[in-house]
């Protein structure tokens, strides 16, 4: 049986994670949205979202090898102001169980709320 291979990070919040005022986390947010957009547009990411349970913060799934998702996640800026640890797993599925639609990802907050 041949399998596809993509890469979960999972996004775990930070118990330690600063308190921003407004403006800073809005330049964050917006920061972290504009981040997942460009890698989907790189194809380097096929799906992101947030997780709405207690200690997560988003999951993301992507296309390329562990080590880069590892790279490419921590260069987030949420990850580099403290909002979210990562967690790596690779992934195995049976060759065409799954499929990505490309879809536009949205830049920041405004975009994202239809602004």
């Amino acid at each position: 049986m041949q399998f596809d291979h993509y890469t979960l990070a999972l996004l775990l919040e930070r118990a330690d994670a600063p308190h921003l005022d407004d403006n800073e986390t809005a330049a964050i947010r917006d920061g972290h949205l504009a981040h997942l957009a460009a890698l989907h547009d790189a194809g380097h990411l096929l799906a992101a979202g947030p997780l709405s349970a207690e200690g997560f913060f988003g999951l993301s799934v992507f296309r390329v090898g562990p080590e880069e998702a590892r790279t490419l996640s921590e260069a987030d800026p949420a990850f580099r102001a403290g909002w979210f640890t990562v967690t790596i797993l690779p992934w195995a599925v049976p060759a065409g169980a799954m499929s990505f639609t490309p879809v536009p990802f949205p830049h920041s907050t405004a975009e994202a709320r239809g602004d």
